[in-house]
C-alpha cells in the first residue's frame, strides 16, 4: 500500500489571455473546474454546465457543531436559523428603532441563562417575549425568501453537520449579481432578530429527532468510535440544557470567528461566465474582511480501540444492528481503499453481503458505509434482521462476510465491475450541477486536494485483489463498536418545553 504515500497529478495554474483572474485547474478534470483565491481569503469553485440556464450555488462556511462551544451546544445550527432574518438592510423597516430593541433583547437573555430559580426565569422569559413585540414591529419575516424567489431561485435552504454549515440556491443564469448582492451582504452583516420565535422551530426539530431511531443510532455509534473528540460528545442539534438557555451573544462571537472569508467557498456550476462570475464575487466579496485565526481546534488522541463493545439503543422502529471501526479522516487516501471495500460488501448486486446476505435472505437487509470526517473516519456495517432473528445474529452473519474478504474469498473480477460501475455513476455525476458543487463542498470542508479527487477513481482502479484482502487484515480488528437498536418505548427521551412564546404578527405591508 506504499504507493497511497504518492502525491499523483499536478495542479495546473492557468490564466487565458482573455482573462484577468488567476485561477488553478488540474489535468483530467471531466468538470473543468476553476478554483480561484480572493486575496481575503474566499475560495472560489467555477465549473461550466450549459445544459439549462441555470447555476446551482452554494456557500459553505468550514465551521459545524464540532466547532460549537461546550457550554452552548447546537449553536452552530441554530446560527443556521437566524442567517435567514438577514440584515440592517433587508428584514427590517426600520433599523435605527430596532437596533437598540435588539441589544436589550440580547442583554436579557445574558441575565436569563444565570437565573435558576423557576418562577424568576419564567418572568424573566415573558419580559424577553414582551420586549420581543415591540422589536417585531420592524421585524420583516421571511423577506429572504421572498427576495430569493423574486430573482427566480430554487431550492433556498441549509444544512449543518459535523464540519460545516452550507446555504443553497438554484438561481437564474442571468441573476448572479442580484444573488452575490443579497449574499455578500447576508454574509457580512448578519442581524440576529426573531431569535425567540425560532427558538420554538428548533424546539420542535429537537422533539421531532427523540423519535428518529436512525439519529439515536449515529449519535450513539460515535460516542463510542470518538469518546474525547466532539463528534461524539456533541450532537448538532445540542442538548436541551443549552437549548433553554441561549446565547444570542456566543452566537456572534461564533459568527464572528468563523464566518469570515478565509473559511468559506463559494461554490457554482452551471450556465456561467467565468470571467463575468469572478467579476461580480470581487465586486460584492473582495472588502469582506478575513479572520484573524481560522485553524480548527485540536483534541486530545483518541483512546485505543482494542476490544469490542457494545452498546443498545431503544425505539419504535424497526430493529437493526450498527457495527464500527474507527478510520483515518476524509482526506488521507485511505479513503479510496474504504469506498473499494464498501463496494466490495455491498454494491447493491454483487457484493458480499448482497449475495450471501440480502439475495438468499439470511437477513432483511445488510450494507457497508465508510463516514468519512474532516478530523476523524469510521466505516459501519449495518444490518436488519428478519422475522425472528435476533440481532446478535445479523451481527455474527455480517463479521462472517468480513472474514470472507480478509481470506479474499470473493471473485477477482468483482474490482473490475466496481471500477466500470464507479465510472458510469461518476460520468452522471459530472452531469449534475448540484453534484459537482457537492463535490466542491466536500473537497473544501474536509481540505482535500483538488488533484486527489480528481485522481480518485483512477486510483482506486489501481488497487489490486491482493492489496485490499491485505489493508482488510490490517483493519477489520477486535477493536470495533456495536450499536443494537432495540423495538421498545424509550423513557429516557423527553420532549424539550417550550416556553410562552407570543406568535409574531407579520408587517404584510
Amino acid at each position: 500500500m506504499k504507493k497511497f504515500l504518492i502525491v499523483l497529478g499536478l495542479v495546473v495554474l492557468g490564466m487565458s489571455s482573455c482573462s484577468k483572474y488567476k485561477y488553478e485547474t488540474v489535468k483530467g478534470d471531466l468538470a473543468q473546474t476553476r478554483i480561484y483565491t480572493l486575496e481575503n481569503g474566499l475560495k472560489v469553485y467555477l465549473s461550466v454546465n450549459k445544459e439549462k440556464p441555470r447555476i446551482q450555488t452554494y456557500i459553505a462556511v468550514r465551521t459545524g457543531s464540532k466547532n460549537d462551544p461546550a457550554e452552548t451546544t447546537g449553536l452552530a445550527h441554530y446560527l443556521e436559523h437566524l442567517m435567514f432574518k438577514v440584515t440592517n438592510k433587508f428584514g427590517t423597516n426600520n433599523p435605527e428603532a430596532e437596533a437598540p430593541l435588539l441589544t436589550e433583547i440580547e442583554q436579557r437573555y445574558e441575565a436569563y441563562r444565570k437565573l435558576t430559580d423557576l418562577e424568576a426565569r419564567k418572568q424573566a422569559y415573558h419580559e424577553i417575549d414582551s420586549l420581543s413585540q415591540v422589536a417585531a414591529q420592524y421585524f420583516i419575516p421571511n423577506e429572504y425568501d421572498k427576495l430569493m424567489a423574486a430573482i427566480g431561485a430554487e431550492g433556498t435552504n441549509a444544512y449543518t453537520s459535523n464540519d460545516v454549515t452550507c446555504y443553497t440556491e438554484d438561481i437564474p443564469a442571468n441573476e448572479v449579481e442580484n444573488w452575490a448582492k443579497i449574499q455578500s451582504d447576508r454574509f457580512q452583516n448578519m442581524v440576529i432578530r426573531g431569535f425567540h420565535t425560532e427558538l420554538e422551530a428548533v424546539y420542535e426539530e429537537y422533539n421531532i429527532g427523540l423519535t428518529s431511531d436512525q439519529r439515536k443510532l449515529y449519535y450513539t455509534i460515535c460516542k463510542m468510535l470518538f469518546p474525547n473528540h466532539p463528534y461524539g460528545t456533541q450532537t448538532t442539534i445540542g442538548t436541551q440544557e443549552h437549548l433553554k438557555n441561549p446565547s444570542i451573544t456566543n452566537i456572534k462571537n461564533y459568527f464572528k470567528k468563523w464566518y469570515v472569508p478565509n473559511n468559506v467557498a463559494i461554490c457554482m456550476s452551471g450556465d456561467l461566465d467565468p470571467d463575468k462570475t469572478m467579476a461580480i464575487i470581487e465586486k460584492y466579496f473582495a472588502d469582506w474582511k478575513p479572520g484573524d485565526d481560522v485553524t480548527q481546534p485540536t483534541f486530545d488522541p483518541l483512546p485505543e480501540l482494542i476490544e469490542p463493545k457494545d452498546s443498545t439503543v431503544i425505539g419504535q422502529e424497526a430493529e437493526q444492528v450498527w457495527v464500527g471501526w474507527r478510520a483515518l479522516q476524509a482526506n488521507t487516501l485511505q479513503a479510496d481503499t474504504l469506498e473499494l471495500m464498501e463496494n466490495v460488501l455491498s454494491n447493491g448486486k454483487a457484493g458480499l453481503f448482497d449475495l450471501d446476505l440480502n439475495q438468499t435472505m439470511k437477513v432483511q437487509r445488510a450494507f457497508a458505509t465508510p463516514e468519512l470526517l474532516h478530523d476523524h473516519g469510521g466505516f459501519i456495517l449495518m444490518g436488519v434482521p428478519k422475522e425472528g432473528q435476533t440481532l446478535e445474529e445479523v451481527r455474527t452473519l455480517m463479521l462472517a462476510e468480513i472474514d470472507k474478504l480478509k481470506k479474499g474469498d470473493f471473485p477477482e473480477n468483482l474490482l473490475s465491475s466496481i471500477i466500470n460501475n464507479m465510472k458510469r455513476n461518476h460520468y452522471e455525476l459530472m452531469e449534475s450541477n448540484e453534484g459537482r458543487a457537492d463535490m466542491f463542498v466536500d473537497a473544501f470542508i474536509n481540505e482535500i486536494d483538488w488533484q486527489q479527487e480528481v485522481g480518485k477513481i483512477d486510483r482506486i482502479s489501481k488497487i489490486t485483489k491482493q492489496e485490499l484482502v491485505d489493508f482488510a487484515n490490517h483493519f477489520f480488528t477486535e477493536g470495533y463498536v456495536t450499536v443494537f437498536k432495540k423495538q421498545g418505548i424509550d423513557n429516557t427521551q423527553k420532549k424539550i418545553d417550550k416556553p410562552a412564546i407570543t406568535p409574531i404578527q407579520a408587517n404584510r405591508d
